[in-house]
């Protein structure tokens, strides 16, 4: 890496001059009640997409991949995304049924991440996910059937919670679920 380079690195901004304060104290005992808080607050802030994170996943022999997509949900079942089955993210989750989800709010200074164990979850919840899609992929209506979309839950062994401070500082909430 060349010198410049690192510096200008080093030189970029991190957080924005104010940032939302966070006491663990304070947080409520549900993981999931603080994430719909969080994700309220980044609404409000403007935040574009806060629904949005990287899907990290493994293949069979442990080599890591990650990706952008949009969480759909958080129920009992776990916390929500789809896929085809027939992408990488797919074949790989059948491989290696553990996943991590990561939120970055960098407007606020915040990240979210949840790791766990993978489940698929019902075909007509697979289903009724695919109808739900605004546009299909390949083109296709989004009413058709798609057998290979799969709707997926991690099951979170741990949820962490991080709130940047100028101090760096950075405070950290961790619920271990299960």
């Amino acid at each position: 890496m060349s010198e410049s380079f690192r510096q200008l690195l080093r030189a970029l901004p991190d957080f924005p001059e104010v940032l939302p304060d966070f006491d663990p104290a304070a947080a409520p005992a549900d993981p999931a009640e603080l994430f719909r808080l969080w994700l309220d607050e980044a609404l409000a802030a403007g935040v574009p997409q806060p629904n949005a994170c990287s899907l990290a996943t493994a293949d069979e022999h442990g080599r890591p991949s990650s990706r952008m997509l949009i969480l759909k949900d958080i129920d009992a079942d776990g916390w929500h995304f789809a896929t085809s089955r027939k992408s990488r993210k797919g074949k790989e989750l059948t491989a290696n049924p553990h996943a991590a989800l990561n939120f970055f709010w960098q407007h606020q200074g915040r990240q979210v991440r949840v790791a766990g164990d993978v489940v698929e979850l019902s075909a007509e919840a697979s289903a009724a996910d695919w109808r739900a899609r605004p546009g299909a992929d390949d083109g296709e209506n989004a009413d058709n059937e798609n057998t290979d979309w799969q709707l997926y839950a991690i099951r979170p062994r741990e949820i962490e919670f991080w709130q940047a401070r100028h101090d760096r500082r950075h405070i950290r909430h961790r619920y271990a679920p299960r």
